[in-house]
């Protein structure tokens, strides 16, 4: 059996489990979920067993009895045991009495959302700091402090290790794996969304082929604002025409609720500091591996020259956005941990942008930039100067995520961080 790798949502579980009566762990097919709700659960539901949903459909009580943690899995393929989860809650089921997983918003809505009683935590892949490259130095928590903690730590990672990790995957399944079986791998997971999924979502597809060049256009236009209408017209074959407005929102609804698509949303701050910001996403698939994939870029095609594909605009090389995407991944799981959110900002006529922004529940906020890039100047710091001008003591801190080596602050005091030494 392959080493269980210890996850950030492990150390939430930890602290929330014992105080909670049902938490519910979404997220993507293949990241881990089950594995990680196992290593807690005394009585395990598999409802993606057939067989399983045939017994509980007879007696569905069955559901929530046994010895706690109760692991219901895959829940949404039975929707009524939300409600029954919810009920028990209501009667007073004590702390840490249920598990659910989910890889998809089911078809048949619960009667019951939750309210409050049933807490949901997001899973991801595998950020860097969960891989084991490395052990991080640098906590997003300790940044969010407001502190200004000391910065330091040394990495070994260069530029074509992080395109590694980009094609890699941060799916547990797929660590270790390289070459053609890791790209047969990838190919399979992107045929069961296509073959299978969609069909399961009660959508099945006219065209199989125009999902996979509006997902493909989708992954050229990773880390950008591109519309959406920009994503369609790039969705067209040599020989195809133009996918249909409403066949793309289809596409989009549905790659949604599988949390296949993972766009960071525009940051509009409600403290009023700032005017003229833009709102729409920045587009990001769950794994930058599924993007590279769809694109058909290897370490090589990533390190030598832009790869081709649907010509969706962006700055830079496919890279610098897929390198952008691992980074954002990767915050994203520690902003979780840390109850934090992680949105963009971008000014209407894109004159000022930063990457990311990760803020606290009264507003206050840790400025991420991305760079492609182990030298960093002051031009590439600029952004950062004008939105500390503009938030004064409300930015806690700012940051430069770089493919570099060390760790360490400028003596402006902006924090430049290897993206592998950044954790939770």
């Amino acid at each position: 059996m392959d080493e269980y790798l210890r996850r950030t949502v492990d150390d939430e579980l930890d602290e929330l489990l014992p105080e909670l009566p049902a938490i519910a762990i979404d997220g993507p097919k293949g990241v881990g979920k089950t594995a990680t709700a196992l290593r807690r659960a005394a009585t395990v539901h598999r409802l993606d067993d057939p067989r399983q949903r045939e017994v509980l459909a007879a007696d569905p009580d069955r559901l929530v009895a046994g010895a706690p943690p109760v692991l219901i899995d895959e829940w949404q393929r039975f929707p009524y045991g939300w409600d029954l989860v919810h009920r028990a809650v209501d009667a007073g089921a004590g702390g840490g009495r249920y598990l659910l997983t989910g890889s998809a918003v089911p078809l048949e809505q619960p009667t019951h959302w939750g309210a409050g009683r049933i807490v949901t935590l997001r899973m991801r892949p595998l950020s860097l700091a969960e891989r084991g490259l490395v052990p991080p130095t640098v906590s997003l928590a300790e940044l969010l402090s407001g502190a200004r903690p000391p910065v330091a730590g040394s990495s070994p990672l260069g530029l074509a290790d992080y395109a590694e990790e980009i094609v890699g995957s941060g799916l547990p399944d797929l660590r270790g794996k390289a070459g053609r079986a890791r790209r047969a791998r990838l190919d399979g997971y992107l045929d069961r969304i296509v073959e299978r999924d969609f069909a399961d979502q009660g959508r099945p597809l006219r065209d199989p082929r125009g999902l996979r060049r509006w997902l493909a256009a989708y992954a050229a236009a990773t880390a950008t604002t591109a519309s959406l209408e920009t994503i369609r017209g790039a969705a067209a074959g040599a020989n195809d025409a133009v996918p249909s407005r409403p066949t793309t929102l289809h596409y989009r609804q549905v790659l949604e609720q599988l949390w296949i698509l993972d766009p960071v949303e525009a940051w509009l701050p409600t403290r009023n500091h700032l005017a003229r910001l833009a709102a729409p996403p920045k587009h990001h698939l769950a794994d930058p591996a599924l993007a590279a994939r769809l694109l058909g870029a290897d370490v090589d095609a990533l390190l030598q020259a832009d790869p081709l594909g649907p010509p969706v605009p962006r700055d830079g090389p496919l890279l610098g956005k897929l390198f952008e995407s691992l980074v954002a991944l990767g915050v994203r799981v520690a902003a979780q941990a840390a109850e934090a959110r992680v949105r963009h900002l971008r000014t209407k006529g894109g004159e000022r942008e930063i990457d990311l922004i990760v803020e606290r529940a009264e507003g206050r906020v840790v400025a991420i930039e991305v760079k492609l890039g182990a030298i960093v100047d002051d031009r590439d710091v600029r952004h950062l100067h004008w939105l500390a001008g503009a938030l004064g003591p409300d930015l806690l801190d700012a940051v430069i995520v770089t493919t570099g080596w060390e760790a360490y602050r400028r003596t402006d005091g902006i924090a430049i961080v290897p993206a592998a030494l950044l954790g939770p």
